[in-house]
């Protein structure tokens, strides 16, 4: 019962025009980010390497190599903060989770099976 009565209270919250990317694929976040008063985008490229959860507790984390060190963030899908999230090339994924990316350098770093548009 628990879990219906959450379902219906976040039901609201949950973003509905979210573009669909799986594990494996690069993208790039638009996230807003308040400095003071002032407003900007800061947008976050890299390779999606997770997702886990379900409903507004899901969650997606991106990796990149940013002058030569491997930079991870965890994003809420659901984050009112994201302004939007665009797929800049899709893979065919192996698994469910890329973590075995964490252990490579260089260019190997970044290479994931990409999806070939025949």
């Amino acid at each position: 019962m628990n879990q219906e009565l959450l379902k219906d209270i976040t039901k609201g919250q949950i973003k509905e025009n979210v573009v669909d990317f799986k594990v494996g694929d690069g993208v790039r976040v638009h996230t807003k980010v308040r400095e003071g008063d002032k407003e900007r985008i800061q947008v976050f490229a890299g390779i999606v390497i997770a997702r886990k959860g379900s409903g507004i507790n899901e969650t997606f984390t991106v990796r990149r190599i940013s002058y030569g060190e491997g930079v991870e963030r965890v994003f809420p899908l659901n984050s009112p903060n994201i302004e939007k999230v665009e797929v800049e090339r899709e893979s065919v994924p192996m698994k469910a989770r890329l973590y075995y990316l964490r252990d490579r350098v260089g260019k190997e770093a970044s290479k994931v099976k990409e999806k070939r548009l025949v």
